[in-house]
């Protein structure tokens, strides 16, 4: 008895510690490269892509293939004295075929080099998913955050306005103040408490969409804190070319077309193949064995029959093309079509991912900007309300005016929150495209 107290405790006890876990960011991006559902499709195609790879290998070996026929005849047939007789038989026979391409224009070898890029693509179409979902699990992480301080904020403000109230009214039992002021004052605690709910209620929905992401439960979910630095201009990039000059090494998405245009060559090369000769190699061997039903006819035993009529042959062929209704030609003028098409999506690739940075680095700088303002600012508004306190608690201020004040501060943490996470998230995109971790 008391070994199964100790194993449900240890059990309650385990289930605790897992519903209190704080997923950090790396565990969160780890968790969902790992575990989407379109990560695992993407791995598989890298997979089909090593199976035609393997495919296109194996054209460079023989085949080989056995066959047999049986079959039962009956009729009659002329004698060797000239006489009909009844030919009823039973015959079985079987062969041993190989053959081989010797040259066929190097169709062969750049259909494998082809295939061999396929699994280079693939596996490139698979980075690119993993990047887009890592920089979709921080924004989502960052939201997490952006709701939890501004939950504390809301928190400390529904604090303030408790203790307002529990001061209001002993003015207001005192003389001090007139019952509309403590009306006030209870007006606004309601609204801090209405707001607390509201930002609960975003923290719950930021969240869920992050245990949505990861595909995993929502029940007791929670994340861990990042610390955020203080931002400095000198820590962004001297400029969006060295990003873009970084990115050009480092992108999923620019390797992939530049695969795509090797991949477009060797289509090219494969088209023009067709013009050439192909040679060809085959081997055989076979015998057969056959038994007759009437006594004109001799019958010799099975296996002195198979190796008395045992042959075999060897054959080259050679196979010149002269005219095929232009469909090689044709067949090149496309894949060259397609090359030009590999080429410009290439180009695109690389101006998107220009305008891309260019426009994240401006975003980063701007931020990092609103950041420090937002922090002069606030520093500024709790100041002022520090003074305003004390001008309240000794009467030389109104609650009209005094709200006024601690509002301005409100809003002033509410912007500093903001402009901080956009901060860290605008400067992470940076570090994205610049090939650093954005889960440190």
């Amino acid at each position: 008895m008391k070994t199964k107290i100790a194993l449900f405790t240890a059990i309650l006890t385990s289930v605790a510690v897992f519903s209190q876990k704080q997923w950090t960011l790396k565990e969160c991006v780890d968790y969902a490269i790992k575990n989407n559902i379109t990560v695992k499709q993407n791995r598989l195609n890298v997979q089909l892509a090593e199976k035609d790879a393997e495919i296109a290998k194996g054209n460079f070996l023989p085949d080989l293939s056995a066959s047999g026929n049986s079959s039962l005849n009956f009729g009659s047939s002329i004698g060797q004295n000239g006489t009909r007789v009844s030919a009823d038989n039973f015959r079985l026979s079987g062969s041993l075929r190989s053959s081989t391409t010797l040259f066929n224009g190097f169709r062969n070898l750049n259909t494998y080099k082809q295939a061999k890029l396929g699994i280079k693509g693939s596996e490139l179409d698979l980075e690119v998913i993993e990047n887009d979902i890592t920089l979709n699990v921080v924004n989502t992480y960052l939201n997490v955050l952006f709701a939890k301080e501004n939950l504390n904020v809301a928190e400390v403000q529904a604090e303030i306005s408790k203790k307002q109230i529990e001061r209001a009214k002993a003015q207001f039992e005192g003389g001090a103040i007139p019952k509309g002021d403590l009306l006030n004052v209870q007006s606004t605690a309601a609204t801090d408490a209405q707001n607390v709910i509201t930002q609960q209620n975003n923290l719950d929905l930021s969240l869920l969409s992050l245990s949505q992401l990861l595909q995993v439960s929502s029940e007791n979910f929670d994340v861990a804190k990042i610390e955020v630095d203080t931002p400095s201009v000198s820590l962004l990039y001297n400029s969006s070319d060295v990003v873009f000059n970084k990115a050009m090494t480092t992108r999923a998405e620019i390797a992939k077309a530049e695969v795509s245009v090797e991949n477009a060559d060797f289509g090219i090369k494969i088209a023009k193949g067709a013009y050439l000769p192909t040679l060809s190699f085959d081997a055989s061997a076979g015998s057969s064995y056959q038994h007759f039903f009437n006594d004109a006819f001799s019958n010799t035993y099975l296996f002195k029959q198979i190796k008395d009529n045992m042959g075999y042959g060897l054959g080259l062929s050679l196979n010149i093309p002269i005219f095929n209704r232009f469909q090689t030609k044709n067949r090149v003028a496309k894949s060259m079509i397609n090359k030009e098409q590999s080429e410009l999506a290439l180009e695109n690739e690389k101006l998107k991912l220009q305008q891309t940075i260019e426009q994240a680095f401006l975003d980063a700088k701007a931020a990092a900007k609103a950041f420090e303002a937002a922090q002069i600012s606030l520093e500024a508004q709790q100041e002022a309300f520090k003074n305003a306190q004390v001008s309240y608690d000794y009467g030389s201020m109104t609650q009209f005016d005094f709200d006024q004040v601690r509002n301005r501060l409100v809003n002033a943490e509410g912007a500093m929150i903001r402009a901080k996470y956009d901060y860290v998230f605008k400067t992470k995109v940076l570090k994205f495209y610049y090939g650093e971790s954005v889960v440190d």
